[in-house]
């Protein structure tokens, strides 16, 4: 990384996953001597339905921001006496996954760590459709948090390969966190096919991802995993290894509008109790291959 100062920004609505969130965010912020921005986003549609209901509605913003920030700064507060990190506070008004990305833009942030509920609710879906746009938008990795219990490092990263999916920013940004972290890296392959070509193909690519990772005095292996869905398979993998980190690629789905990435990917980052951390491919005209260089 660079000289220039590090961000990470956790969207905060006050929820308990949210807590968990900023609660995971310390040891990143530590490792990469990262600031921690708290930003809650007033939701516009939903604040201009509210303000209907109500008399004097020119003073009713000033009166929620007012307590808002009462709120940030509490939080701020506690979590600077417990990490002894820098934080600060933003409060912006707009669409959630717009704003989340103009400010993690405008800081050039390292990373956004955010909660997701993972519910199969009505809630459920507005809060996944915030977080799954906010990866589709982000310039920089979004590490979202589901599970209530997370260990504080990283002892073990799940990196799994697609021969369809695969940039070589996952694994430069897998490099990263793992020298950071100390930690050692499982790359892995779903399969369920008995095609020879396919399975040499994949074999060739795990090898050069393994040489690649392990060049750089990184522990790492390879493993393929048979199961008959991908995500399942990469879930059911990560628990097994008892993974702390799961590192994959948001290409989205070419049928679908630009706010919607791969289902594969969906299905991981709103059923994995661990952290995923989502990273959105550079455009190129042929992502095909796989190709460190």
């Amino acid at each position: 990384m660079s000289n220039e100062k590090q961000h990470i920004v956790v969207p905060i609505d006050f929820s308990e996953q949210s807590k968990i969130a900023l609660s995971q965010t310390y040891n990143l912020a530590r490792m990469t001597k990262a600031d921690i921005t708290l930003l809650h986003v007033i939701d516009e549609a939903l604040f201009s339905s509210v303000l209907h209901m109500f008399s004097g509605s020119e003073n009713q913003e000033e009166l929620l921001r007012a307590g808002i920030q009462v709120k940030l700064n509490e939080l701020a507060n506690d979590a600077r006496a417990k990490s002894g990190l820098s934080f600060h506070t933003r409060i912006e008004k707009g669409k959630i996954y717009d704003v989340v990305s103009s400010v993690a833009e405008e800081l050039n942030a390292s990373f956004i760590v955010m909660g997701t509920s993972g519910e199969t609710s009505l809630k459920k879906k507005f809060i996944g459709s915030n977080a799954v746009r906010v990866i589709s938008d982000a310039n920089c990795p979004v590490i979202t948090i589901k599970g209530k219990q997370h260990r504080s490092g990283c002892n073990t990263i799940v990196l799994p390969l697609d021969l369809s999916k695969e940039t070589k920013e996952k694994v430069v940004k897998c490099i990263e966190i793992a020298r950071f972290f100390g930690s050692t890296v499982k790359v892995m392959s779903v399969v369920d096919t008995g095609d020879e070509f396919l399975v040499n193909k994949l074999e060739r690519q795990m090898e050069q991802v393994v040489e690649f990772i392990t060049g750089h005095a990184i522990n790492c292996t390879g493993e393929f995993y048979k199961h008959k869905d991908i995500s399942e398979g990469v879930l059911e993998y990560s628990k097994k290894v008892n993974a702390d980190l799961i590192i994959i690629m948001t290409q989205k789905e070419l049928e679908w509008t630009e706010y919607f990435i791969g289902t594969e990917s969906q299905q991981i980052i709103n059923n994995s109790e661990v952290p995923v951390c989502s990273i959105r491919p550079i455009q190129r005209k042929d992502t095909t291959e796989f190709v460190i260089t």
